[in-house]
């Protein structure tokens, strides 16, 4: 374990998250996190369940003289976003996340730091092995591939949880208690291409952007973050109409909930325009790193001569694409008139690939007005229409309605308060929870979500300011504390 880490405090939570770190956890390929929670509770003599679906529960019998209390679901999901910078070597599948303390935060060496939700599950599991601390009957439930499907909410087996208190230990701002969330649903466009030959007296380039943060589609979409397929397009865009440029291939961006950070195309332009392309792409960069100075300050626009690409696009599909990207619409879509500076409804341009003799261009919506979310994907899927593409919906997922008369919300605000000596913000967020689907199979679940602190989720920047955990578990202990009986 890291020297560092081991100082933090409370020790047990912060030795769990370093074991967690250890073990390869990428969504949709949680095997080896799953048989090292199943042999966790085998080894704690801790009742231990999986159900069909992969989801994992141990529970953990009360504490003397609270066996009355209502029994307590605590929530996390196993999965963990895998984003790394470029110049890092990292495989996700087998090696380790380094994590390391920079002032007041954990961050990781170049990868995500996997803190969302590997906190949440390190919580659950200082919990289950304490021997001081006072609770009631508690159910610790571990669900699979939150990040990229939810489905471990989806799949949940709605008979195999006993308790109808829920607390989800998946949000990311100390002091804030969340009683609600957005729905969400994927749309994915593919735009076929024909492979065209290229042209004599022609130049090659790489084009990238890089340098961006990135960050959550859903808790970041509304910080004036750049999205680096946009900005790449922009300039893709304008290199076509004044250089005859042409297009090779466009690769930017990763996964449906995280904001580009990074792109690239291979172009060619022909030799009489190549003085005047560089020029523009260098005044492109100045340009572009001025308008988004405050939130983007390390944007990079970087362009290389390099070998003729064996083809190019045919120039129908090229104007369609840099069309449809420079209109398909980005960031937020409307704020909520119900709930002060609350995002509504957004949409993430996520990811464009090029494949085999197509493209793929992966987008997410989200509301909490379901209406609205289906609204939104449907002008994207309109934007791709019209340049003669073809767009899939996932079935998506439902948001979770605010009950400001919650029993379990009363006890955190009563429990805040008192450990803090302020009133902890109630609200809800824009991010997808799988307290959503979990209302679903169990309908009159008594939910809210907390967490420490952690900026920058879904990218390398991701990090976890140390304070904060203290405090998340001690919100956590007194709530417990104060569950009432049955």
């Amino acid at each position: 374990m890291s020297k560092e880490l081991d100082q933090l405090q409370p020790a047990p939570l912060w030795q769990y998250f370093q074991e967690i770190c250890k073990i390869p956890r990428p969504s949709k390929k949680e095997e080896k996190i799953a048989a090292y929670l199943v042999n966790f509770g085998k080894q704690h003599g801790l009742e231990t369940r999986v159900d069909n679906i992969g989801n994992i529960i141990i529970c953990k019998a009360a504490t003397p003289g609270m066996e009355n209390c209502k029994t307590v679901v605590l929530q996390s999901h196993i999965d963990m976003v895998c984003e790394k910078n470029s110049d890092t070597l990292h495989d996700f599948d087998t090696d380790p996340i380094v994590p390391y303390i920079d002032g007041e935060w954990v961050k990781a060496r170049g990868t995500t730091l996997g803190a969302d939700d590997g906190i949440g599950i390190a919580a659950q599991l200082a919990l289950l092995t304490a021997t001081d601390v006072a609770h009631g009957p508690i159910e610790c439930l571990f669900t699979i591939d939150e990040e990229t499907g939810l489905t471990g909410a989806f799949g949940l087996d709605p008979d195999i949880l006993k308790g109808r208190i829920l607390l989800n230990l998946d949000s990311e701002d100390e002091g804030e208690i969340f009683i609600g969330c957005a729905g969400g649903k994927d749309t994915v466009i593919t735009m076929n291409y024909s492979k065209a030959a290229v042209g004599a007296g022609q130049t090659g380039y790489i084009v990238k952007v890089s340098g961006l943060k990135g960050g959550h589609s859903g808790d970041d979409i509304n910080k004036g973050l750049g999205n680096a397929n946009k900005i790449l397009n922009r300039l893709l865009w304008e290199a076509t109409h004044r250089f005859d440029m042409r297009l090779s291939s466009f690769n930017g961006g990763n996964l449906r909930n995280a904001i580009a950070r990074e792109a690239e195309a291979i172009i060619t332009i022909p030799k009489r325009f190549t003085a005047e392309f560089e020029a523009y792409a260098k005044e492109y960069h100045e340009v572009i790193r001025h308008e988004y100075k405050v939130t983007e300050p390390a944007l990079m626009v970087q362009f290389k001569a390099i070998d003729l690409p064996d083809y190019i696009f045919d120039s129908t599909t090229q104007e369609r694409l840099l069309n449809a990207i420079y209109a398909c619409p980005h960031g937020v879509i409307a704020m909520s008139a119900d709930i002060p500076n609350f995002v509504e409804t957004s949409t993430n341009l996520a990811s464009v690939k090029t494949l085999e003799n197509k493209i793929e261009i992966t987008t997410s919506q989200r509301s909490s007005v379901e209406s609205a979310k289906h609204n939104v994907a449907n002008m994207v899927v309109a934007v791709f229409n019209l340049a003669g593409g073809k767009s899939v919906h996932s079935d998506g997922y439902p948001g979770w309605t605010p009950n400001p008369d919650s029993e379990v919300l009363e006890i955190s605000r009563i429990a805040y308060n008192k450990l803090f000596g302020t009133e902890p913000k109630v609200l809800a967020i824009h991010a997808g929870l799988e307290c959503g689907l979990i209302g679903e199979k169990y309908p009159g679940m008594d939910m809210i979500s907390y967490g420490p602190t952690i900026k920058g989720a879904h990218s390398p920047d991701e990090r976890l300011k140390i304070d904060t955990v203290q405090k998340f578990w001690d919100l956590t202990l007194e709530i417990l504390k104060n569950i009432p009986c049955k």
